[in-house]
């Protein structure tokens, strides 16, 4: 018996719009064609990406109009030839980069993920490329080890959360900026807070007085400069952003050109320290292997998200038809955490 089309929900972004310009649509989707499974997104979220998408910033998003959506959590529901039929009915995790917000998805079967059981679907969406990014930049890129001490820029948000609960889980200390009003969620994190609208430096400096053994700054512009000098000898810088200039006008590929070529200066002087941009899309050619090194990593996240090592920490849970004020909730800049769409 073949598979019907089905109905799906979902959000595009048409153009440069604020939240209330995504437009929600319906159209039908086909059956999954070979090494194809069709999934039923249980959830999606808002991540930094979307939010520099809608402003047409993100270095290589698709043209406009296309469906946001960088990573998901879901229910196969149906596969094509060439896959396992015990796939269906099972839960899985997926890195999408765009095309996650939807209620229903078409995605190759060898990008799915196995999410364990007993892991509550939004929290395991937000450890997908969140748990991806951090724990492939603290421990592949940045190789911190038990005893180190790192600086997280904004401690409270997607990635960061997720950065300090895995270096502590992993016997490193944390020293991580937020707002005030963040201070004790960053603490109940396992972190000690620093104040970003005070003088960072100093207050890291006082915590950290021969620096720190690795920075993680999304947050780029001209602060960069003093996350590096705030290493100690032999310490690494990972930029993975360019937080500081998502409102600025003009071609969204300048600001990372002018880090990357800021960083290879860097690099080139000899003074015992070591930056580094993560590219979480790097080696995709090799598409074996990045789905091996994907599913690994995640793995891991997953495993100790079971173990209660980490938690997903949700800010909050919309249906997928408010993702507006999704949007709004997460670029608001006062919650803790992802916020989840659930179709």
């Amino acid at each position: 018996m073949s598979t019907p089309n089905v109905t799906v929900t979902e959000i595009v972004l048409p153009g440069r719009v604020e939240p209330s310009g995504l437009r929600v649509r319906q159209r039908e989707l086909p059956p999954p064609g070979r090494g194809q499974a069709l999934v039923r997104v249980e959830a999606t979220g808002v991540s930094f990406a979307e939010q520099q998408m809608r402003r047409g910033k993100y270095y290589d998003q698709p043209p406009f109009p296309f469906v946001p959506g960088y990573d998901l959590v879901g229910e196969v529901v149906a596969v094509g030839s060439g896959v396992d039929a015990a796939l269906r009915g099972r839960r899985v995790a997926a890195l999408t980069k765009t095309g996650g917000w939807r209620s229903h998805v078409l995605l190759d079967a060898a990008d799915l993920v196995p999410v364990p059981d007993g892991l509550d679907p939004a929290e395991a969406e937000t450890l997908v490329v969140n748990g991806i990014t951090a724990w492939q930049m603290l421990h592949r890129v940045a190789g911190t080890r038990r005893g180190a001490t790192i600086l997280v820029h904004g401690a409270n948000g997607g990635v960061g959360s997720t950065l300090v609960q895995l270096a502590r889980a992993a016997g490193i200390a944390v020293i991580g900026t937020a707002s005030a009003r963040n201070a004790d969620a960053v603490r109940a994190l396992g972190a000690q807070w620093v104040d970003y609208r005070g003088d960072v430096t100093a207050q890291v400096r006082a915590l950290a007085p021969n620096g720190v053994d690795a920075v993680f700054d999304h947050v780029g512009g001209p602060g960069i400069v003093d996350s590096f000098r705030l290493l100690a000898p032999g310490g690494t810088l990972v930029s993975y952003g360019t937080a500081a200039t998502r409102d600025v006008e003009g071609d969204s590929r300048l600001p990372v050109l002018k880090l990357l070529a800021r960083l290879q200066l860097w690099n080139a002087v000899p003074n015992k320290r070591r930056a580094h941009f993560f590219n979480l899309w790097a080696g995709k050619r090799d598409a074996a292997a990045f789905r091996a090194r994907i599913a690994e990593d995640l793995g891991q996240v997953f495993d100790l998200a079971v173990a209660g090592s980490l938690r997903g920490q949700v800010a909050a849970r919309l249906p997928l038809t408010e993702v507006a004020e999704a949007v709004r909730l997460a670029e608001s800049g006062t919650v803790v955490g992802k916020v989840v769409l659930e179709p």
